[in-house]
């Protein structure tokens, strides 16, 4: 299949419901680094090379050269918050960031200001919003978000809109009838279905509006098959979820290199503390579980216990979140790994990871935003399983297990790149430069 790409001509608009700490870094970043303040670091699309062709013939492009990515120059943010600070304002509330940073960018980041959002109190019961959309029903609701949406784009004469959530985690739910299909879900906005979370409404609103959404928490959200079918339908592409910082990340890049080994695991135990806004709302145990399944889902798709029980068939694995305030938005986490080896000898790992969970999380926004935006310009709709490198619980298709090895997810990402552009995908398998060899003797 031969990809037309369309070219990134124009201005991108980056919409992000919840401007939050994550979001304000990663607005804040971008502008630093748009006036030469600082580098990019994180950023697989900035920074980042891709091999092309054979190791022989030392091509490594970086990753923004090879595909026709947006340029940092050309985008330009928006969003909603539930509170009505400006991003000046909420980034110095957040304290990620250095004041002098923000004082150097402050005239950009006060000019964002977050339209009102759509909240309910009922799935994040530890925040009081304030910048809040009234409407009658949540089909109101979505009405109003694709009039944001239309108004942001025609004020910033913006060719292009890509959405990413980077709002909070939402209280636990499961599947239900109303999620089923597109009729359902539209009956259930108009009946204010309380099974209906603010998340749905935004991706709901962007997908009629044509517009990529990348879900950056662990809420069911769009991996529905209500909204599957309508991102076919329209041709919009989305992705999710939950971005991968932190814990996490370390767990995708330390578990693959035990399974590697054939070393076995007995009991896996996590404990975080963060005192960020997220922090605060996972302090309540019914948006905690929705974090929870994200975290847990991750070693059981890498260690596939049911294909290796003699290793990992007894795997304990737990996983706890504090909120501690005095940390905010420094999130520090401990790993206690019990293993074993040969001749079933015991061995422990300790991970002391003290992060900065916002710093970890912009450049995936970035990253996620210039992805969708290539994913839609050529014509890649519904789900993005190629982004699963972004993600803790990456969506795939119904019925297909997610990868969560961090390497072989970033082969997965790379070939993508190679495919849509022509080049030859690499499996690195390499014999055949030895059997070039032999040959030629």
């Amino acid at each position: 299949m031969e990809y037309q790409i369309q070219q990134a001509d124009g201005k991108l608009g980056v919409l992000i419901p919840g401007m939050g700490a994550v979001a304000t870094t990663f607005i804040a970043g971008v502008e630093a680094i748009r006036k030469g303040f600082s580098q990019p670091v994180g950023s697989l699309t900035q920074m980042g090379n891709i091999r092309l062709g054979k190791r022989t013939e030392n091509r490594y492009p970086l990753i923004k050269d090879f595909v026709p990515l947006t340029k940092l120059e050309d985008i330009v943010f928006g969003g909603w918050d539930v509170y009505s600070d400006n991003m000046y304002e909420a980034a110095t509330n957040a304290k990620v960031l250095e004041p002098m940073l923000l004082a150097a960018i402050k005239p950009e980041l006060e000019a964002i200001k977050p339209m009102e959002a759509v909240f309910d109190k009922s799935f994040v019961k530890n925040l009081d919003g304030t910048n809040v959309k009234k409407r009658a029903t949540k089909y109101e609701l979505a009405e109003a978000l694709m009039e944001d949406i239309a108004n942001f784009k025609q004020q910033h004469n913006c060719s292009r809109l890509v959405m990413v959530w980077c709002a909070s985690t939402e209280k636990y739910i499961e599947q239900g009838d109303v999620h089923e299909t597109i009729e359902a879900f539209e009956a259930g906005l108009k009946n204010n279905d309380e099974r209906i979370s603010p998340s749905m409404i935004y991706v709901y609103a962007a997908i009629k509006m044509g517009v990529p959404f990348a879900n950056g928490a662990p809420n069911l959200t769009c991996d529905i098959p209500a909204i599957i079918e309508l991102a076919k339908q329209n041709g919009v592409a989305i992705a999710g979820k939950d971005f991968k910082t932190g814990q996490t990340l370390m767990k995708t890049i330390v578990a693959p290199g035990l399974h590697a080994r054939a070393l076995g695991i007995r009991g896996w135990f996590s404990s975080n503390i963060l005192g960020n806004r997220d922090g605060l709302v996972l302090d309540d145990p019914e948006n905690f579980k929705t974090k929870e399944v994200s975290k847990l889902s991750v070693l059981e798709e890498i260690l596939r216990p049911d294909i290796n029980p003699e290793l990992y068939g007894e795997l304990y694995h737990k996983v706890r979140i504090n909120y501690y305030p005095p940390h905010g938005d420094n999130k520090e986490s401990w790993d206690n790994i019990d293993i074993f080896g040969w001749l079933g000898y015991q061995m422990q790992i300790k991970i002391n990871f003290l992060c900065r969970d916002s710093i970890l999380a912009a450049p995936i926004v970035l990253d996620l935003a210039l992805f969708m935006d290539l994913a839609q310009r050529a014509g890649m709709s519904g789900i993005q399983e190629w982004l699963s490198f972004y993600f803790k619980s990456p969506q795939t298709a119904p019925g297909l297990k997610p990868e969560h090895d961090i390497f072989k997810q970033l082969i997965k990402l790379q070939n993508t790149l190679r495919h849509i552009m022509g080049e030859d995908l690499i499996t690195h398998l390499g014999l055949d430069y030895y059997q070039d060899l032999v040959e030629a003797l």
